[in-house]
């Protein structure tokens, strides 16, 4: 065996200036949507659109995701608590963003663009999944940069040993207390997205597969969450809640996403390829 664990001792934060902290998670935030907004630019080009129109299209998803995240976590995970304290649902700086929130946040926001902008819907998800999975890619780089949403311990070589006390030890220079050896779910994750975004690409460069409305938006939702449940497996419960549970609140949240997906799927599959206002 090369190795027994791997220790990880990135810090959240990349540098301190003054009251301003610029955190890893908060960067690969930032860059994602850059690379997301040029990939969707070239995207824009290829169909002989203008990309400056996907300025507001991300200005909309970076507001949807971020609303929607925040949302999704309150109301999913704890409920009671933020509705009988709804300031609190402001307290961003506290943590709490779940993807399933964010996605229906996206969603809703494209919705809206879609018909500002005088754009397919389906057209318009079909293209902005490609942008979106190294997005969420880096986004679980930064959760692991954050030492946060790992997996169960495992005696598997590639087990990461991560910081509990990541913040007593970050800011105020407390002695590292470390996990045993966990599943780092974060990179299981941002491998799996990863992956999503070669074959989505590969199938929108490469194939006619862009002329079926809703194929690529439903095999992103399918390759996406039925990943993110595999994992839920192997990876750490948010909520004590959920330690009862069958399946946990991620697992159950991600099965109407892989059902959507997989309808999509079967649409686009059935009927004949349309152009891109819509005529058959």
């Amino acid at each position: 065996m090369l190795l027994d664990a791997i220790t990880w001792t990135a810090d959240p934060v990349l540098f301190t200036w003054g009251p301003v902290q610029l955190r890893w998670y908060a960067l690969m935030f930032i860059v994602g949507f850059m690379l997301g907004g040029r990939i969707m630019e070239r995207i824009y080009a290829r169909e002989g659109l203008n990309p400056d129109r996907v300025a507001s299209l991300f200005l909309w998803c970076f507001v949807g995701t971020l609303v929607g995240a925040r949302l999704g976590h309150c109301l999913f995970y704890d409920p009671d608590y933020y509705l009988a304290n709804p300031i609190e649902i402001f307290k961003t700086w506290k943590g709490g963003l779940a993807s399933h929130g964010g996605t229906i946040g996206v969603i809703t926001c494209v919705w809206i663009y879609s018909r500002r902008d005088k754009l397919p819907f389906l057209w318009v998800l079909d293209r902005l999944c490609i942008a979106v999975a190294p997005v969420a890619f880096l986004i679980r780089m930064g959760n692991l940069f954050n030492h946060e949403i790992y997996g169960h311990e495992t005696d598997l070589p590639w087990g990461f040993r991560f910081i509990e006390n990541v913040s007593a030890w970050s800011e105020r220079g407390a002695d590292p207390i470390f996990t045993a050896p966990s599943h780092p779910t974060q990179l299981y994750e941002g491998l799996a997205y990863l992956l999503t975004f070669a074959v989505l690409m590969w199938l929108y460069c490469r194939t006619q597969a862009p002329r079926r409305t809703g194929l690529l938006f439903g095999l992103f939702l399918v390759c996406i969450f039925l990943s993110r449940f595999l994992i839920e497996f192997v990876k750490n419960d948010q909520e004590a809640f959920e330690a009862d549970m069958l399946l946990n609140m991620g697992q159950l949240l991600s099965i109407p996403f892989i059902l959507a997906g997989c309808w999509l799927m079967w649409r686009a599959s059935s009927r004949p390829s349309p152009t891109r206002d819509g005529a058959q």
